[in-house]
């Protein structure tokens, strides 16, 4: 993961820390550590600076914490949870999948400030039910506040924060469409962004009393994590209702197992675009029985390719990766990003072989008038 270091794992979860984080990490130790220092003079040497620390350690605990909100409401789905990372604003569960239905996502979203909320209400009662006093008592405080904000901040309704997937599930469950709601959600938070880089900006100019430089950066952060869900979401609207059958190459690499290698190289190969080098092969019945790469034609003399049929150098197509012809586009998109493979098999509803789906299919598909 680019930028990130792994820390070590957290109930099964790989848990990363930015390097970004380090920089914030310092920061928070020293503004926190100055304030101790001036306020509380008795405390001596380096006294200020180590409980400075400490105070930002637990702070950074409250957004794992969040995370692990996240996490858990996920996992309960039988949703995996990839990683959770700490970075510059904050964390980030990546989860494999998201919620089947709009309630789990409401759930995903919710389980986070939920978490932050809980957090606050133990510090604020540890603070006064518990004899604490000095810096102490201060740092509870401090971390009462902290997510009370932290769960206040996630609930403004724009992605990507947990507001933004809130609001994304409801308006998922008023339309029935998950891209609907990702969409409007993201437009949310695009005007987020945009306001918070407005009056940062006009803070630093001294137009306005509110904002200051990480309102900019905040802003900044918010629009181009909203820019990039509203793309993700127009995508998912432009391939709703189309089917793996839809995507499918028109001319798909098929030869069939009886055939003799001539007759590959012939017919198949010279039809074929010069782009194929791999053959899915299938049997007298239609089934997917093989693969054959054309560079495989060279282990057999060609005088011995009338009488060499493909079967014969053909290999097993257990590795192929097949989908269904009516499985849902998205769902098939999914399948090749998780599986990191450039195409996959089709299969018919009788088990036959249908054709070869590749990223590219799609990628021609979305340009098409027809998906627009």
């Amino acid at each position: 993961m680019n930028g990130n270091l792994r820390v070590g794992n957290l109930f099964g979860i790989p848990f990363y820390v930015n390097v970004s984080w380090f920089l914030v990490l310092a920061l928070v130790t020293w503004q926190y550590g100055s304030g101790l220092a001036a306020a509380f003079p008795l405390l001596g040497g380096s006294l200020p600076w180590v409980l400075g620390l400490a105070a930002a350690l637990l702070l950074f605990a409250s957004v794992l914490a969040h995370e692990l909100g996240h996490s858990f409401a996920a996992m309960q789905q039988g949703i995996g949870v990839n990683s959770i990372t700490l970075f510059l604003f904050g964390g980030l569960a990546a989860l494999e999948k998201e919620s089947d239905t709009p309630k789990g996502a409401f759930q995903v979203a919710i389980a986070g400030p939920l978490v932050s909320f809980a957090l606050f209400a133990l510090f604020s009662v540890a603070g006064l039910v518990l004899p604490l006093s000095g810096p102490i008592a201060g740092i509870v405080a401090l971390l009462a506040y902290i997510n009370l904000a932290l769960g206040a901040f996630n609930l403004i309704p724009g992605l990507p924060l947990d507001g933004g997937n809130v609001l994304k599930a409801l308006v998922w469950k008023i339309t029935g469409q998950p891209y609907k709601g990702l969409v409007f959600a993201s437009r949310v938070g695009q005007l987020l962004g945009w306001t918070a880089i407005a009056l940062g900006a006009a803070s630093i100019v001294g137009l306005s009393p509110v904002g200051s430089i990480w309102t900019l950066l905040i802003g900044l952060f918010l629009l181009q994590n909203a820019n990039r869900s509203a793309q993700f979401g127009e995508v998912q609207g432009r391939l709703a209702g189309l089917t793996a059958e839809d995507a499918m190459a028109q001319d798909s690499p098929l030869v069939e197992s009886h055939t003799s290698l001539r007759e590959f190289a012939d017919n198949a190969l010279l039809a074929a675009p010069s782009a194929w080098r791999k053959f899915l092969v299938v049997d007298e019945a239609g089934l997917l029985v093989g693969t054959v790469l054309v560079d495989d034609l060279k282990r057999v003399p060609r005088e011995q390719w009338a009488d060499t049929t493909v079967a014969a150098i053909m290999e097993s197509a257990g590795d192929v990766v097949t989908v269904g012809v009516e499985q849902p586009l998205m769902e098939v998109i999914k399948t090749l990003e998780t599986r990191n493979i450039p195409a996959l098999a089709v299969i018919r509803n009788d088990g036959s072989l249908a054709g070869l789906l590749e990223k590219t299919s799609i990628q021609a598909l979305l340009q098409s008038p027809q998906a627009a």
